[in-house]
């Protein structure tokens, strides 16, 4: 059996609750040092006890876990090698993770490039074209609704306005009619700025008959292996509510599980992948095509499921 040892000595978690538990235990079973970082209104939290040591915040409230520079001032008095971003806040932020490269940490994740290419959707739609992967019809950047109309005439209805820097169901707005679209997209372009601050809109084929399915892959870089798929398909207004591993929906559809998991570790070895990720597909259930829709370029909040149905602690293999 081959052992890993890990290089790291003291990592800082930049995060808190679940995820920071999660880190820290991975971290002891490794013998690295963990740093936990926390609000006064956090100061009881389990994560903070847990911590080898734990550091306190100038400021206040979540946005605290989002300053940059505050983070990368405590990751210097504190030594620290690595920074772990867990999911949620800086976790997608590229800037955070050239700057802490920059600084000659560690990030544990994937490299500021991959995480800004998959952050913009309509660059991940070219990349994922580039590669061979389908993607939904749709477009590329959008100016305004006159636009969008035109290119809804030859998509056909019904379509979905997406926010171009948005993730996780948000910035989305179905049209079933050209009547749907001038408020839709000044909808989708506030909510964009806002949320994301970009204003990038594109558009993509709506279907409302379909499964949402996503694959696990990690990489180092050169290789990139996959941990199975996830059924998501249980939401509102977009947004998981239910994950099931493996997906119930592959069951007996053996050449469509093999094309989705393909399909993944194409896209996934095509930008030299680093770390832990998540490529999500749209199945039709009507013919049974699907189509990219995103990568996730972090530790998915789900990523637990996949962990118990595969033997496998995620975590760990990012800190190796």
């Amino acid at each position: 059996m081959l052992i890993i040892m890990s290089t790291l000595r003291r990592v800082l978690i930049a995060n808190r609750g679940e995820i920071a538990v999660r880190c820290i235990r991975a971290c002891k079973q490794l013998s690295i040092t963990s740093i936990a970082i926390f609000t006064s209104a956090d100061a009881g939290s389990l994560h903070v006890r847990l911590a080898d040591s734990s550091v306190l915040f100038d400021g206040e409230g979540p946005r605290a876990y989002t300053d940059i520079d505050a983070i990368l001032g405590i990751c210097k008095k504190q030594e620290v090698d690595a920074v772990f971003p867990g999911y949620g806040f800086l976790s997608e932020s590229a800037d955070f993770a050239r700057r802490v490269h920059e600084a000659g940490m560690v990030f544990v994740g994937p490299d500021s490039d991959a995480i800004h290419k998959m952050g913009l959707k309509h660059v991940a739609r070219e990349l994922a074209t580039s590669s061979g992967i389908p993607v939904i019809k749709g477009s590329g950047l959008l100016q305004d609704a006159e636009e969008t109309i035109s290119l809804t005439q030859e998509l056909g209805f019904p379509v979905m306005l997406k926010a171009s820097g948005g993730g996780g169901g948000m910035g989305q707005h179905v049209c079933w009619t050209e009547d749907d679209v001038p408020s839709a997209f000044a909808h989708v372009e506030s909510r964009s700025k806002e949320l994301f601050g970009d204003t990038g809109v594109f558009l993509e084929r709506y279907y409302p008959a379909s499964h949402h399915i996503e694959v696990q892959v990690f990489g180092n870089g050169s290789e990139v292996i996959s941990f199975g798929e996830r059924e998501c398909s249980i939401q509102r207004r977009r947004q998981k509510v239910i994950e099931e591993c493996p997906s119930p929906y592959l069951a007996g559809k053996p050449e469509l599980r093999s094309s989705l998991l393909s399909s993944a570790l194409t896209l996934a070895k095509a930008i030299k992948y680093t770390s832990a990720g998540t490529i999500e597909f749209l199945v039709d259930d009507k013919t049974g095509d699907f189509f990219f829709l995103e990568m996730n370029t972090r530790l998915q909040v789900e990523h637990g499921i996949t962990e118990l149905c595969f033997d496998v602690n995620l975590v760990v293999l990012m800190l190796r």
